[in-house]
């Protein structure tokens, strides 16, 4: 399919159609993610061949579009370009200026456990207040110290205090590690694609990847553990380590352990490496243990927040690891259903032993409720090292 260049109508700069960026700004309008993509690919199969169109004639597309198949408030957010965020100045502590970004101010807002919806209604009541105040520059501690009234009057000071916790840590340069457990199929990988995009977090990483390396690199007759799924990784164990063969919860949880201690290598690279760069990480996967937490360095000045998935409904978890076989079919759903016991069990070790360990246990049965729940763990744990008061953040 042939490349489409957007020319921007009011500047006339050319950047190609990308799926991404219009994924993304559906998302900013309150769309989920799985159908803003389905919808900017359906404009990208809509532009054909088309070699060039104007920014304003594909956003007429994309709103006919939208028109037959969202929601109202969705429709209206994208749709309105009578307030363009791009006639607010954010003057930033150096000096320099930028235009006010609602992308970045929706993931601000949405750290503190607001929703898309309530995100955006409270951008636009922002907007309006600041253009018919004529108020079009403003320095990002003035900026912040408006959305920090307008939360607290309009959703209280729980999210006000949360929206100050966030932006201190997020201007004190210090990195997120993230790390997410969980059983197979329990949905890890989806709500870390939520929260890296959520937090504007470009580093993820699941140890399914890193398993994956070391399988290439470690032939299977040096290490058959390391070449079994997580939940039969004890029928390669010396029989000495197991009940001659039996398929017990011992077993089952021995071979578990196995394979998540040859994993904790490369794991511990992969948080080494970002902790050096201080960049966030959001890690994902079933060898995430808390006794991972114990590797972490105890000088590392990076803000660490474990959080453990689980389905605690059978039904669900089935339905759950069908659906991963009809989006991947190389995820055989059918093998994973077969052992779908021993999958359940290693979940109920799992949960327990993040229980023992004080690990925040997050239901996976609701989609935005769990990105909510993180979200508000994240805040929760930052507390304790970042200041909530508007005289410390807004230097007021």
């Amino acid at each position: 399919m042939a490349k489409t260049i957007i020319i921007d109508h009011l500047t006339g700069s050319r950047i190609p159609f990308l799926r991404g960026i219009m994924t993304r700004s559906l998302q900013d309008s309150g769309m989920e993610f799985e159908q803003a993509y389905e919808v900017a690919s359906l404009i990208r199969e809509k532009l054909g061949e088309k070699k060039e169109i104007s920014s304003l004639t594909l956003r007429e597309m994309v709103v006919r579009h939208l028109k037959k198949t969202v929601q109202h408030e969705v429709l209206e957010r994208y749709s309105d370009l009578s307030i363009p965020p791009d006639l607010i100045t954010v003057v930033e502590h150096d000096g320099s200026s930028s235009a006010f970004s609602e992308s970045d101010t929706r993931r601000y807002l949405e750290a503190c456990g607001l929703s898309s919806t309530e995100s955006g209604a409270v951008i636009s009541s922002l907007s309006d207040s600041l253009l018919k105040n004529g108020e079009t520059k403003l320095s990002v501690d003035q900026l912040g110290y408006r959305i920090y009234q307008l939360l607290k009057k309009e959703f209280g000071n729980s999210h006000a205090q949360n929206y100050l916790v966030w932006r201190n840590f997020k201007e004190s340069g210090r990195p997120l590690l993230l790390l997410i457990g969980g059983t197979t199929g329990c949905g890890k990988s989806t709500v870390a694609t939520e929260i890296a995009h959520n937090l504007d977090i470009v580093r993820t990483q699941s140890t399914d990847m890193l398993r994956e390396v070391m399988r290439i690199m470690i032939p299977k007759r040096l290490l058959p553990v390391l070449h079994q799924s997580s939940f039969t990784a004890w029928q390669a164990l010396p029989r000495a380590s197991t009940d001659e063969g039996i398929n017990s919860e011992r077993n089952l949880m021995t071979g578990y352990f196995s394979q998540s201690e040859l994993l904790s290598v490369s794991t511990e690279a992969v948080v080494n490496r970002a902790l050096h760069e201080r960049v966030s990480l959001i890690l994902e996967g079933i060898h995430i243990h808390p006794n991972l937490l114990e590797r972490i360095p105890r000088d590392a000045d990076a803000a660490v927040v474990m959080v453990m998935l689980g389905v605690l409904k059978q039904g669900q978890l089935k339905k759950q690891i069908r659906g991963r076989g009809a989006l991947i079919p190389k995820r055989r759903a059918k093998r994973y259903l077969k052992y779908f016991d021993d999958i359940w069990c290693i979940q109920s070790n799992l949960l327990a032993e993040a229980d023992n360990c004080q690990v925040p246990i997050v239901i996976n049965d609701n989609k935005e409720r769990v990105l909510r729940e993180i979200m508000r763990i994240i805040v929760s744990s930052l507390k304790k090292d970042f200041a909530s008061t508007p005289e410390k953040v807004f230097n007021l």
